[in-house]
């Protein structure tokens, strides 16, 4: 459950929260919050992708928006290719769910997160949302800002395995 009263995992620097983070069946998400995004841990060794958004100025993990009629592991696949132009080896691992409450109307939501591996790395083009792409050992500075709720995200595909749970303190 969503709950905007607990101390969240990790705020950003506009009022965001990861409050969150439910492990369990990817067909049966969380009732009580709108799941309208999906989220890309891809992996690469020990560095994980990282898009730095034209808009929002600061790096973030791939991903989106579903869209009417699409699952989120479809919007996800979508999203990791049209964000960076890479692919896993494989089908994506369905990780969780993270919930969110989101500034500054304090909106909860969650976001379907994925994680995947590749041994392709692949020429990158910018376009109009995404204007590079990095490989990020999750320790080294990035230039710019760093999405600390998708940096926490990104952990948990690469510490947690399956069967843990991480929800508000």
């Amino acid at each position: 459950m969503l709950d905007s009263t607990v101390p969240p995992l990790v705020v950003d620097d506009r009022g965001n929260a990861l409050v969150g983070f439910v492990r369990g069946a990817e067909g049966t998400p969380p009732c009580d919050a709108p799941l309208p995004a999906a989220l890309v841990a891809l992996w690469h060794t020990e560095r994980v992708l990282m898009v730095f958004d034209r808009f929002r100025q600061r790096w973030e993990l791939p991903g989106g928006r579903v869209e009417k009629g699409e699952s989120p592991r479809r919007a996800a696949a979508r999203e990791l290719l049209e964000e960076s132009g890479q692919e896993p080896n494989g089908p994506l691992r369905f990780t969780g769910y993270g919930g969110f409450v989101l500034a500054p109307d304090q909106r909860a939501e969650y976001a379907a997160l994925f994680a995947g591996h590749t041994t392709d790395i692949r020429d990158f083009q910018g376009n109009e949302e995404i204007e590079a792409i990095r490989w990020w050992d999750l320790r080294e500075a990035l230039p710019g800002r760093v999405q600390p709720l998708d940096a926490y995200l990104a952990r948990l595909t690469r510490d947690s395995g399956p069967g843990s749970s991480h929800s508000p303190r």
